[in-house]
């Protein structure tokens, strides 16, 4: 019976391998910052190209809006245009059963339309 031994450094190795999204996404940094995914850091670019040209007032990164007990949802921005309308912006490339109904119950609790990028 033939036993296979990997060294510690390989073992060390295969800790630090990075594990694969379940939705193939990739962790993406910029300014700093790291987003979920390659999708949302471009929008971010993109926020902060309309922000500096005036478009949009401000932005703010991962509010978390409380739905009941234990329960909370994290958007990926709030948005406050030139017109100060604020929009609550999600960046989904996938959407989840539990994306869907936290989705309802934010609508429900607080009146907010999801908007997805």
């Amino acid at each position: 019976m033939k036993q296979e031994h990997m060294s510690a450094s390989e073992y060390r190795k295969m800790l630090k391998t990075p594990k694969k999204s379940k939705y193939n996404a990739r962790k993406t940094k910029v300014d700093g910052i790291t987003f979920d995914s390659l999708k949302e850091a471009n929008y971010y670019k993109e926020l902060e190209l309309l922000r500096q040209a005036g478009e949009i007032k401000w932005y703010c990164l991962q509010p978390r809006f409380p739905l009941s007990e234990g329960i909370e949802y994290r958007a990926d921005f709030i948005v406050c245009d030139k017109n100060d309308k604020t929009h609550i912006i999600d960046v989904k490339g996938f959407k989840t059963q539990v994306y869907k109904m936290k989705k309802k119950l934010l609508k429900n609790k607080f009146g907010i339309n999801l908007e997805e990028k």
